[in-house]
């Protein structure tokens, strides 16, 4: 499927008004593996002028979109599912090529992301408007009534990350299309070919041409200029604070969807199934190596159960596969680049020279890092406070609720927490005073269901994503009111 969207040099062209173009600039991006260091393609380095393109055409072709019947629109959002499964072998195998995911992970994410897509469709053609009588409001009558229905908000720009490279794709484009908008999608570098092979699929699917364009280049090139620009109406991001940050910082009166970083906490009690717990802090903290930003990055055991906890979570480590996922199924992998390898590393060097206890792992070959775990941890330590994005987790032992509560807190994240317990007043009681978007009980952090809402606080995001609540931030209410001759 990849073959009619390279030139006969092999390069990767991008999707601009139903056409996939060769780059005008002729400055390439090359793609390699994190794998096995393999060439995998090259993408254009795109222009400010060839962004300018993409957007002329992506407002121009909304005009039209925006009046296509929400089934038609439907139609195409399933066609596209079922275009992802038939493909689902080749792109899972390009997924772990580029960004170096366990192929068991690699193939629930593209099977996930034809669910995602199919669902959108399903939840847009039963979203309506409302009609409100004037009546209702003191010192009105019944002469006037207000019809309240939802408008596109005209051209979506779509940022996705590294890690998801498919379905945080299509979690952006396919609200956004079914609510009648545009898109400009510019997928991370590392991911491109991903993100390509996706907007592939929708373009086979039958979108039509112009409601989709894809952006390729480097953020510190072209990253301000398109998120600064006129043409854009909203723009939806997932990656990094700092970034997020920025883009915040530069824009104005754009309105954003944004899921940035995260420093999610276990929370232990006493009475919690340890096993249970321990099960799930593993699965949370450990899998694609903690390169996700609801891993469980964090411990906060009470005294009276860490030790017992941590026996269990040593077992459960024991069970963990490590390595390439070109040569066997493995649970932990080397992580996206050298860059990211060397600050989980440095995390762990200055825990172990201010006094962290290492119990598991502390292990680097190349950009694999082993799973660790270290116990003792204090806040004066980075590894409390910042985000690894890596296969390493600290256990920081708390006297109590309330003090775990206090040092949750005191992140400057707020994406979820979990709390591990048996009693429900203790569960709600936590919920209720964590800063966060979602608490989870009795299981670890994380994505899902879509459908559900998903959303961070603090410097964890803006906004709050989840299939009907994606579509609908990405329209805005329009009211006409009827006003009817008064009654004689």
């Amino acid at each position: 499927m990849l073959n009619n969207i390279r030139d006969e040099k092999g390069n990767f062209k991008n999707l601009i008004n139903g056409e996939w173009v060769q780059s005008i600039g002729g400055n390439f991006i090359h793609i390699k593996s994190p794998l096995d260091d393999s060439f995998l393609g090259s993408v254009p380095a795109m222009t400010k002028e060839e962004v300018d393109v993409a957007v002329k055409t992506a407002k121009e072709a909304q005009k039209r979109w925006r009046d296509t019947a929400i089934y038609e629109r439907a139609e195409i959002l399933y066609r596209a599912a079922d275009i992802i499964l038939e493909n689902e072998a080749e792109l899972s195998y390009l997924m772990m090529m580029e960004i170096a995911k366990d192929r068991k992970s690699c193939r629930s994410e593209v099977s996930r992301t034809s669910d995602f897509i199919r669902f959108t469709a399903d939840t847009a053609k039963n979203l309506s408007g409302e009609s409100i009588p004037g009546g209702s409001f003191p010192g009105f009558k019944n002469n006037k009534v207000s019809i309240v229905k939802r408008e596109p908000l005209g051209v979506v720009l779509a940022i996705s990350p590294f890690n998801y490279p498919v379905n945080l794709a299509a979690s952006k484009i396919a609200p956004a299309l079914m609510a009648g908008n545009s898109v400009v999608f510019k997928p991370a570098t590392q991911g491109s070919l991903c993100g390509l092979y996706l907007a592939k699929i929708f373009e086979a699917a039958g979108t039509p041409a112009g409601i989709l364009n894809t952006v390729t280049g480097k953020g510190s090139e072209i990253g301000d200029y398109i998120t600064t620009h006129k043409g854009i109406d909203f723009i939806n991001f997932t990656g990094s604070t700092e970034i997020g940050k920025r883009i915040s910082e530069i824009t104005s009166m754009v309105p954003l969807l944004m899921e940035l970083g995260g420093k999610d906490a276990a929370i232990v009690l006493k009475d919690a199934d340890l096993d249970l717990a321990a099960s799930n802090i593993v699965a949370g903290g450990y899998s694609y190596s903690g390169q996700r930003c609801t891993a469980v990055k964090r411990i906060l055991v009470v005294n009276e159960v860490a030790d017992k906890l941590i026996e269990k979570i040593k077992e459960k480590m024991k069970k963990l596969t490590v390595g390439n996922p070109l040569e066997k199924d493995v649970d932990v992998v080397p992580l996206i680049n050298s860059k990211a390898a060397d600050f989980v590393w440095q995390l762990i060097e200055e825990a172990e020279e201010k006094g962290a206890k290492l119990i598991v792992g502390g292990k680097r070959e190349g950009n694999l890092i082993y799973p660790t775990l270290f116990d003792r941890v204090t806040t004066e330590m980075r590894l409390a406070w910042e985000e690894p994005f890596g296969p390493v987790l600290p256990i920081i032992r708390v006297n109590d609720v309330d003090e775990a509560i206090e040092i949750a807190n005191k992140s400057e994240y707020g994406l979820q927490g979990a709390v591990f317990t048996e009693n429900i007043n203790d569960a709600f009681y936590i919920a209720d005073k964590l800063e966060v978007g979602t608490v989870q009980v009795n299981n670890k952090t994380e994505r899902g269901p879509d459908h559900f809402p998903f959303l961070g606080v603090k410097s964890s995001g803006m906004g709050t994503q989840g299939v009907r609540y994606s579509i609908e931030a990405m329209t805005r209410h329009k009211a006409t009111v009827i006003n009817l001759s008064s009654n004689k």
